[in-house]
């Protein structure tokens, strides 16, 4: 049942999409800088915070993001802007302390978290000249996870970490803003993603993520067709 509502919620998601990438888009948008259908790509910078008292440090995942978008005129200066994106975000988190090793059966080291998702973020851009303002809210589908001991000398033991997506929550949400230029068919910019839901589901998922929720900021290059 689960996978039928998750398949239709979906399908839905991708339909609407299909139907404001090709529906008329009228005079306004004609006057409006910047692509209207066009493929994206770039760099995320991610990080989640655990509330967890035996974490020491947490640092900052390189990963990165892909996908298509279309910008649909509302006004000379307001447009709605729909993407359809992979993304791959994470974090770099170092454990330490008896308590890490006699819970969870790992001694202090640094872990890897790697989550990948489909996301759908749907934004409202402010057009002033070639210059965009663009704001929203986002929901993403975890379509892998996988956690590595980056110090598997400190770390392996009889009992190493075993975590797929089903230790993390397989939707996710949030708000995203930025901004971005737009040169002919090319468009520059800057965003920031803040999760609005744990990361980490229930079990060993959600002990080592405690309360943390996905934060990233990205950069990316765009080509408008």
């Amino acid at each position: 049942m689960k996978k039928n509502q998750k398949f239709g919620i979906f399908t839905g998601i991708g339909i609407v999409f299909l139907l404001l990438t090709f529906a008329p888009q009228g005079q306004a948008q004609s006057e409006n800088p910047g692509p209207r259908v066009g493929i994206k790509g770039g760099a995320n910078f991610s990080q989640f915070f655990v509330d967890q008292p035996t974490v020491d440090d947490e640092n900052m995942k390189v990963g990165l993001h892909f996908g298509i978008f279309t910008k649909i005129a509302l006004t000379d200066f307001l447009a709605i802007q729909p993407e359809l994106l992979y993304t791959s975000l994470g974090s770099k988190v170092s454990y330490g302390g008896s308590d890490v090793e006699s819970l969870l059966g790992i001694r202090e080291g640094e872990v890897r978290f790697n989550l990948n998702y489909i996301q759908l973020p749907l934004g409202l851009a402010f057009n002033i000249g070639p210059l965009n303002v663009n704001a929203g809210p986002y929901v993403s589908y975890l379509i892998s996870a996988n956690v590595k001991d980056l110090k598997s000398s400190d770390l392996s033991t009889s009992d190493p970490i075993e975590l797929n997506k089903d230790d993390f929550n397989s939707i996710d949400y949030g708000l995203f803003a930025g901004v971005g230029f737009d040169i002919g068919n090319v468009s520059i910019g800057a965003r920031y993603n803040h999760g609005l839901r744990e990361v980490g589901s229930e079990g060993l998922g959600g002990t080592l993520t405690n309360n943390s929720r996905n934060g990233v900021a990205q950069i990316f290059l765009g080509f408008g067709f």
